[in-house]
């Protein structure tokens, strides 16, 4: 009895002190690289954790060298002049979605987009003249609310890449006002263009062979 009342307590000891290594094994061996980049071990650059953290994204490059184009706000802005649109889309759990503005160079839009839970998210855009081999993003982050204005460095499509990470359903409603000519969403195998009403100005251009956002980054 006296063997067993001792030995208990050692052996849970010894059990304890094994799930304190593999935690410690698993925050350094993986949670770090992913989180932080920081790869003591070299294990998340064998393995492309370390990628999470510091991603090769040329195009988050280029945009983050433009100055004045997007800009966030803590409160919504005042519309901008041109036309006002509202668009509502419900994600489902792991399901993505882009859409895109039709917007000429140098005009200002504002907008406001809002989601019942966090997306991932990326904010960019491509001229017509050169195509998406000239994609820039501005803004790749998680969040709920995303809110600001923004003036497009060259004429094109401009917008969003959204990604639900969730396990539920997530509803997601844009509101938008600038120079917006049309709009087109990207989540299938075509496009599929969306007028918008009251839109009156033609801006010329073509989004065929335009690959979603996240699927060109897989």
């Amino acid at each position: 009895m006296t063997k067993a009342a001792t030995a208990s307590p050692r052996r849970k000891g010894l059990l304890i002190g094994a799930g304190v290594v593999a935690v410690a094994a698993i925050l350094v061996l993986v949670v770090l690289p992913a989180e932080t980049g920081w790869d003591p071990l070299g294990t998340g650059k064998a393995t492309g954790l370390d990628k999470i953290a510091d991603p090769d994204n040329p195009e988050l490059m280029r945009g983050l060298q433009r100055e004045g184009v997007l800009t966030l706000r803590d409160t919504s802005p005042d519309p901008a002049p041109g036309v006002t649109d509202v668009w509502e889309y419900e994600l489902a759990p792991f399901e993505s979605i882009e859409f895109k503005y039709t917007l000429p160079e140098g005009q200002p839009m504002t907008f406001r987009w809002q989601a019942t839970e966090p997306l991932d998210y990326d904010m960019h855009g491509h001229p017509f003249e050169g195509g998406e081999a000239l994609t820039e993003s501005y803004s790749i982050d998680e969040a709920r609310v995303m809110q600001g204005t923004y003036v497009p460095a060259f004429t094109g499509i401009h917008g969003w890449y959204w990604d639900n990470r969730n396990a539920d359903n997530v509803t997601l409603r844009l509101e938008a006002s600038g120079p917006m000519a049309s709009s087109t969403i990207f989540g299938g195998p075509v496009p599929v263009e969306r007028p918008i009403e009251s839109a009156t100005g033609a801006i010329e251009g073509s989004v065929e062979g335009h690959q979603l956002q996240g699927e060109a980054e897989d």
